[in-house]
């Protein structure tokens, strides 16, 4: 079952996360957090919140927020991590991203960052959301994206599955416009961003054998074209680094 491996996964690896500077910070999360301070929706939904970094950026934004994981390590370090940064209206719940337990039309925003590509139907996850969502209110997600080219995009993900068997699949900017718009939403806003990331700390944080490195390492530096340049792999300092695509699209739900 897919959803006991990105336990497994996740929950091995939950304080990696938590520390991960990749997931703590970042030109997108940024954007989300000034949309919620705009917006003040009174009850928000965190869903996949990984290691808080997401819920902690919105918790000044609103009344209430629920941050919810489905791997119970990662939702005790998520906690552990709010509260010493003092994000006291926070509450905790565990679950899967695809079957929420909650009533519908009872959250003004919900949001999703860095996680979707986990799930075993970004689909449901949509629908699902969108079920819980109030009139007008909103629905955020940032995730990595592949691109439009299949043979590019199925070489893209079977390198994010090499390093972490419990990738799904990095859906395409086109896709996600396809999952809003088939769920009633609008999207009012769609922004892509490059997502720099050291080698070395991307394979660590998932304890990645020294094996599999050099065959990721091998992928990246030989690459097609297209491939080899939407992931720019370039040494800096004596460092390998290179880039993930993502996007930030938030829609909102008709009156």
């Amino acid at each position: 079952m897919h959803e006991t491996i990105v336990q497994a996964q996740f929950g091995a690896h939950a304080a990696n996360y938590v520390s991960s500077t990749a997931h703590s910070s970042g030109a997108s999360l940024d954007h989300l957090r000034e949309w919620m301070l705009a917006l003040r929706p009174r009850r928000a939904l965190d869903i996949a919140t990984g290691g808080g970094h997401t819920a902690l950026a919105l918790s000044s934004a609103c009344t209430q927020l629920l941050a919810t994981d489905c791997t119970f390590p990662m939702l005790l370090a998520a906690r552990q991590f709010l509260r010493a940064q003092g994000a006291q209206a926070t509450v905790f719940a565990l679950h899967n991203a695809e079957q929420l337990p909650f009533a519908s039309a009872c959250f003004d925003a919900i949001t999703c960052r860095l996680a979707a590509h986990h799930f075993a139907s970004p689909a449901q996850f949509v629908s699902e959301s969108v079920r819980c969502l109030r009139p007008s209110g909103c629905l955020a997600v940032i995730d990595n994206v592949a691109l439009e080219n299949p043979a590019a995009a199925a070489l893209i993900n079977a390198f994010e599955r090499l390093r972490d068997p419990s990738h799904g699949r990095h859906q395409t900017p086109a896709d996600w416009q396809k999952l809003f718009a088939a769920n009633g939403l609008a999207v009012v806003c769609n922004l892509p961003y490059r997502k720099a990331l050291n080698f070395s700390d991307y394979c660590t944080r998932m304890s990645v054998p020294a094996h599999t490195r050099a065959q990721l390492s091998a992928v990246l530096l030989q690459a097609p074209a297209l491939v080899h340049s939407y992931f720019n792999p370039r040494h800096i300092d004596g460092a390998l680094w290179f880039d993930l695509h993502e996007i930030l699209i938030i829609g909102t739900l008709a009156h």
